[in-house]
């Protein structure tokens, strides 16, 4: 499909800074089937679901992943990406020009890197020196990967630190928050439980190429980031068995849908999973393991907006985006949220 097909007019004033607190007080977008939108917000989800439905949420951590340093005299960017090995990682440089396979970047407090060949997705290979875990060493010279809407309009603060963090966070690796589950608090998750919404957590690992631009005119030309995801054995066995009894999978965040189809077979049922996935999902998709999603609102012309389009239908999805802009929703990820419902 074209890619042009995916785009719209987004007024820079809708995009959120900073998120709203509390964070189960942010806006939510109810689109059910065929029905009018509903104006609502994520404390209202417990009445908005069934008793046996199933939240599904992404228990990554993100990382400080950002460095500055230098490289003799030129200033370099990092922003890491994926893990390699204990001490490597691959990354995306600003001022890249200026690195070749070799050389040393100072880091600052202690820490350096060397960079190593291009790879096929644009980045570098930085390969960490010393002794010391590289989480330990992000700590101390990283920053919080703020994605590039917010970074490029405010420097990032230690207020990010735990804003751009969700509740269920535990699994190190991710450079960027799946941001859907920004908006859930104990509060909210004990009401939940009480209306008899169960919850289910697996892993999937955010990297920074969520963000980058798709360049290519036709969607079948477009290459997918890949990001590593794991599904285990007790939680695959208890989402097929809400699905057996009549209840529904709901996706919290594209990020969790997206290894929740990478890990189901045509027949629906949901496998173990412990691998890359560059899955991407565009109108005429057929999806296996999931009823519905919780997200917030995508970038224009961005695989993420494809993605809500082949859930609901494209034509629906720009109806509902233009209900958002008209109606004062706050967009991207410190902004408001959407329950979709084929």
């Amino acid at each position: 499909m074209r890619v042009d097909l995916f785009d719209f007019d987004l007024p820079p004033e809708c995009i959120a800074l900073r998120p709203t607190s509390p964070r189960d007080a942010a806006r939510l977008l109810l689109v059910s089937g065929d029905a009018p939108f509903e104006d609502r917000v994520v404390r209202d989800l417990p009445g908005l679901l069934r008793a046996g439905d199933v939240l599904v949420f992404n228990d990554t951590r993100v990382i400080p992943a950002q460095l500055e340093g230098m490289r003799g005299n030129a200033r370099i960017g990092a922003t890491l990406h994926k893990r390699l090995g204990l001490r490597q990682w691959q990354a995306f440089l600003r001022n890249a020009r200026r690195v070749r396979d070799g050389d040393r970047i100072d880091f600052g407090n202690g820490v350096t890197a060397r960079a190593g060949p291009r790879d096929e997705d644009g980045g570098v290979t930085l390969s960490f020196e010393g002794e010391e875990p590289v989480e330990v060493l992000l700590e101390r010279a990283g920053r919080m990967p703020l994605p590039p809407y917010i970074a490029s309009k405010r420097p990032t603060d230690e207020r990010d630190r735990s804003d751009y963090q969700t509740m269920f966070a535990r699994e190190d690796g991710a450079v960027a928050a799946p941001t859907a589950a920004l908006h859930f608090t104990p509060g909210l998750l004990s009401m939940l439980g009480e209306a008899g919404v169960k919850t289910e957590t697996l892993t999937l690992h955010v990297g920074a190429g969520t963000f980058l631009p798709v360049k290519a005119d036709d969607t079948d030309d477009h290459r997918m980031h890949a990001e590593w995801g794991r599904i285990d054995q007790a939680a695959a066995d208890r989402l097929n068995a809400v699905r057996q009894a009549g209840g529904r999978v709901i996706a919290v965040g594209t990020t969790s849908l997206r290894l929740l189809e990478s890990a189901a077979g045509e027949d629906g049922i949901i496998r173990p999973f412990a691998d890359e996935t560059r899955i991407f999902i565009t109108p005429g998709y057929r999806f296996r393991s999931v009823d519905g999603l919780m997200t917030n609102f995508h970038l224009p012309k961005s695989t993420l907006f494809m993605l809500v389009s082949a859930l609901m239908g494209r034509e629906r999805m720009q109806a509902v985006y233009a209900h958002a802009i008209a109606r004062g929703y706050r967009f991207y990820s410190y902004g408001d949220s959407s329950l979709l419902l084929p």
